[in-house]
């Protein structure tokens, strides 16, 4: 398996229901704030902000 490097692997939550829904790959030297994107949340059922998780 690759290397990771400079990438950590992170946890999206959902801000509305904090459900954690997505995991993804950051490059921790290049964004050193947290994560925000705009993501399906199956538990809400709609598109809602999730954000890196702490």
């Amino acid at each position: 398996m690759a290397k990771l490097g400079n990438r950590q692997r992170k946890t999206l939550v959902c801000t509305e229901c904090n459900e954690e829904n997505y995991r993804t790959v950051k490059n921790i030297k290049n964004t050193t704030d947290r994560l925000e994107l705009s993501k399906y949340c199956k538990r809400c059922q709609k598109h809602t902000v999730h954000k890196e998780k702490k």
